[in-house]
């Protein structure tokens, strides 16, 4: 016959609550694994740089256009919308150009083009936005990268967005409590959300402690402003999401969904970053400089 107190004290356990978070998401192995395969491809092709990262975000650029546009338009046949790829691309030839105006000039061509085309109305304002969007998310990505101390700034971004995912994950399904925002996403807790900022927060002052820098009360703060930034580009996706009543934005990541619903985060954490980096004196095409998280 069990015993109920060592019952008791397995259910109490770290192993006790793993398997009930296991059990509340029968899809976390899959999740894990597809991570554990994608996150070190990426690191690499990060660590790599130049040709081969623009390559990444102009890539990862194009498929958030395109699960974007599904979302907005779902069965409906609109072609006019594969406009946004060719400006994408020429927004792409630009940046290799070191050409501003005219990246400003596809974004903003781009979008009224494929507002009017699209029909003037909710729909077309709604997939012009994704153009920008992914668009936004291409020129941030890459500037950011190829700028002063690229490598170590996206790295750090990439720590302390992944590790608010995580730790708003795990905090969250650990100590629960009140709901974050349950008319956009049930799921999230006002206790995963301050987890992962907290946790995050520490993780990128490490890294910045670690790669050399000493502006680490900077780091940390930094840190905390775009672990809640990411967080709020997690809850607009979510909000897309419910609004046309889609759960995934596609399902090109096993245990995920979409790219959209992996970078969103990542997206808002590094457009808030470029423009950050540029309002304090960085460059267009190095925000970086403006930062100044591994000044000495």
């Amino acid at each position: 016959m069990p015993d109920k107190n060592n019952q008791k004290n397995s259910d109490g356990s770290t192993d006790g609550i793993f398997r009930r978070i296991v059990k509340a998401n029968p899809d976390l192995l899959v999740r894990a694994l597809s991570a554990i395969i994608l996150a070190p491809a990426a690191l690499a092709i990060t660590w790599a740089g130049g040709f081969w990262f623009a390559g990444l975000a102009l890539v990862g650029a194009l498929i958030v256009y395109w699960e974007w546009y599904k979302i907005i338009l779902q069965n409906a046949q609109k072609p006019i919308v594969l406009l946004g790829y060719a400006f994408l691309l020429f927004i792409a030839f630009a940046y290799y150009l070191a050409e501003p105006l005219w990246i400003a000039a596809a974004m903003l061509g781009g979008a009224v083009l494929l507002y009017g085309a699209v029909g003037f109305d909710r729909t077309a304002r709604w997939v012009s936005e994704g153009y920008v969007y992914a668009a936004l998310t291409f020129v941030c990505l890459l500037a950011l990268r190829e700028g002063d101390d690229g490598l170590f700034f996206i790295i750090y971004l990439f720590l302390v967005v992944w590790g608010t995912d995580v730790a708003a994950y795990f905090s969250g399904r650990t100590f629960g409590g009140p709901k974050l925002w349950p008319a956009v996403s049930p799921n999230k807790t006002w206790s995963g959300a301050i987890g992962g900022v907290l946790f995050s927060s520490l993780v990128g002052m490490a890294f910045v402690a670690v790669a050399g820098g000493t502006q680490l009360l900077w780091a940390f703060g930094l840190a905390v402003v775009l672990s809640a930034v990411s967080q709020l580009g997690d809850l607009f996706e979510s909000s897309l999401k419910r609004r046309f009543n889609v759960k995934d934005s596609s399902h090109l990541i096993p245990g995920h969904g979409g790219l959209l619903d992996r970078v969103d985060g990542l997206v808002a954490a590094a457009v808030f970053s470029y423009v950050v980096g540029v309002l304090l004196g960085g460059q267009l095409f190095d925000p970086n400089a403006g930062l100044m998280l591994f000044a000495s």
